[in-house]
């Protein structure tokens, strides 16, 4: 009897584990879909490769100097993928549907087009734009530590970072040609540039090292 309870009882358990993970399955793609359709826009914008500048020489020429649709969209993006990937680490690793895409990059990307309009582009302050820039690297840090990156909670502004100045200055000629009006002094802009960078410097670049992210400037080159 306590042998056929045994058996029963396996049975039971497994069929449970089956259900289970068959209704986490629609949850799992829902987030995957969410994530990967914001990416997806990102190509209008930003190019592939995507790159940072490709995406304010765009609204400039198009839309207007500053992107402030843009800005909302992406935190509300970052706000779903901190909760989405802590919660189903495994999402991290699922990877886009075209090679050139990863959700890596289009973060990096948007939180490196925010930190290049507010330090260097001759535009008004944007609170939509810096919550973005806090809600995108708050999100990356929550990701890294899942995952035991190693990272400095709190680094000085004047820390070193992966973009050196001389792609900086590369970034403001190419900028500059294109018409789009910069800040009279390119060295303060460095400065600011490098504030905010440094606040998910590292975890984007290890993120995208994790994930094997395809090629993009600034973040996986």
């Amino acid at each position: 009897v306590g042998y056929a309870v045994l058996v029963f009882s396996e049975a039971g358990i497994g069929l449970l584990l089956a259900a289970l993970l068959v209704s986490y399955l629609p949850v799992i793609y829902g987030a995957w879909s969410l994530r990967e359709r914001q990416v997806a826009s990102l190509q209008v914008r930003a190019g592939s490769p995507p790159a940072a500048g490709n995406i304010i020489m765009r609204y400039h020429r198009i839309e207007g100097i500053d992107a402030d649709e843009l800005w909302p969209a992406w935190e509300e993006w970052f706000i779903a993928i901190e909760e989405s990937h802590t919660s189903l680490s495994s999402l991290v690793f699922f990877r886009s549907p075209q090679p050139d895409r990863s959700w890596v990059n289009a973060a990096g990307v948007v939180l490196d087009a925010a930190a290049l309009y507010s330090s260097s582009v001759d535009v008004p302050r944007n609170p939509r734009r810096e919550l973005c820039l806090r809600a995108g690297y708050i999100a990356l840090r929550r990701i890294a530590t899942l995952f035991r990156i190693p990272f400095d909670p709190d680094p000085a502004p004047d820390a070193p970072i992966s973009v050196t100045r001389e792609e900086f200055d590369e970034m403001w000629g190419i900028l500059s040609d294109a018409g789009v009006p910069l800040k009279p002094d390119i060295d303060e802009a460095w400065k600011n540039f490098a504030g905010w960078r440094v606040n998910y410097d590292v975890v984007l670049l290890r993120l995208a090292a994790l994930t094997m992210a395809p090629y993009a400037p600034w973040i996986s080159d």
